[in-house]
């Protein structure tokens, strides 16, 4: 028998009979819960990005000024690079205009290009084009028809850092001409630097202005280091310097400051071997070739003593002959 003073137990989920409270509707627990967790994600600290290591040497071939050779150079480096039996990997990062594969001589064979590996078009393994001439050099083209902001930072990145997990020992970077987006991100992760310039005023000038991003805006300069620099003079005459036409490399040593990797001699070998798809190191005649693969020699370690940038004096017989 239950007293007057004796309450009703009652379920805390079930309302009693006259019980106006309302029980909570599960629509609404769901939508704190929601709006709990969209504030905690909101609020969290960002994850940190972990740099990764890019245990390949990378070499940007880089100028101020377009026109000078700077994918002629890319070429001949990375197949000289090859010849010597390191692992290369050469790109180019001229976007919308690339050139690289023609003279690479592959332009039959692309499919993919660095933007489609970038943007998880295709794996990098589709993208890299075997050399036919070395087993160990590969060719990552442009694309012809994405602009220059398809590149980002972390997608270069992830690409050099791809390339070195996979064993090469050398990625050369082409770089376009000037100071925008892929010059810019050509050079970032760059170790070495080759600088190609002509022997005259606007090249040398031009020029400059890269030596000084290369020591402000790149990845070692962030952490207080250097980039090592290297000047390419390419189109080089002797014969001009002598007349006065042309800075010889002592004029443009001083202006630029740089240690000389090689001369490039002005030759029509050049241009037949970018026609025919042949890299002109590869034409063992050849004076540029010459010159590109002691270029070559000298970015290893090895002493060469330069070549072709004095003007040959001609014999008796020459003179008398006119030859």
């Amino acid at each position: 028998m239950t007293t007057q003073t004796e309450t009703t137990i009652m379920d805390p989920i079930t309302p009693a009979s006259g019980n106006t409270e309302t029980p909570i509707d599960a629509t609404v627990v769901e939508a704190v819960a929601k709006v709990t967790a969209e504030v905690a994600v909101a609020t969290a600290p960002a994850p940190v990005k972990t740099e990764r290591k890019i245990k390949a040497e990378v070499l940007v071939v880089t100028s101020g000024k377009g026109g000078v050779g700077k994918t002629t150079t890319s070429a001949s480096i990375a197949c000289g690079l090859a010849r010597q039996g390191k692992k290369v990997c050469v790109i180019d990062f001229d976007v919308g205009l690339r050139n690289l594969d023609l003279i690479m001589g592959c332009e039959r064979r692309v499919v993919y290009d660095f933007v489609n590996v970038i943007h998880g078009e295709c794996t990098l393994r589709q993208a890299l084009i075997k050399d036919k001439r070395f087993d160990n050099l590969y060719v990552l083209a442009a694309s012809q028809t994405r602009d220059k902001d398809a590149l980002t930072k972390d997608g270069v990145e992830k690409v050099l850092a791809d390339l070195s997990d996979d064993g090469f020992q050398f990625i050369v970077c082409d770089s376009p001409a000037g100071i925008e987006k892929g010059a810019f991100l050509a050079m970032y992760f760059a170790d070495r630097a080759i600088v190609v310039v002509n022997p005259e005023v606007s090249s040398v000038r031009d020029s400059d202005r890269i030596l000084g991003l290369l020591s402000s805006k790149t990845r070692r300069a962030e952490k207080g280091q250097k980039v090592r620099e290297h000047l390419l003079l390419t189109r080089y005459s002797p014969a001009r310097v002598e007349k006065g036409d042309m800075l010889s490399i002592k004029d443009v040593q001083e202006i630029l400051g740089l240690e000389v990797v090689g001369v490039i001699p002005e030759s029509p070998e050049v241009l037949q071997s970018s026609n025919s798809g042949e890299p002109v190191i590869l034409s063992a005649e050849s004076n540029a070739g010459q010159a590109y693969d002691d270029a070559v020699a000298r970015l290893l370690g090895q002493k060469r003593e330069l070549r072709f940038t004095s003007v040959e004096k001609k014999g008796f017989f020459a003179k008398l002959f006119g030859g």
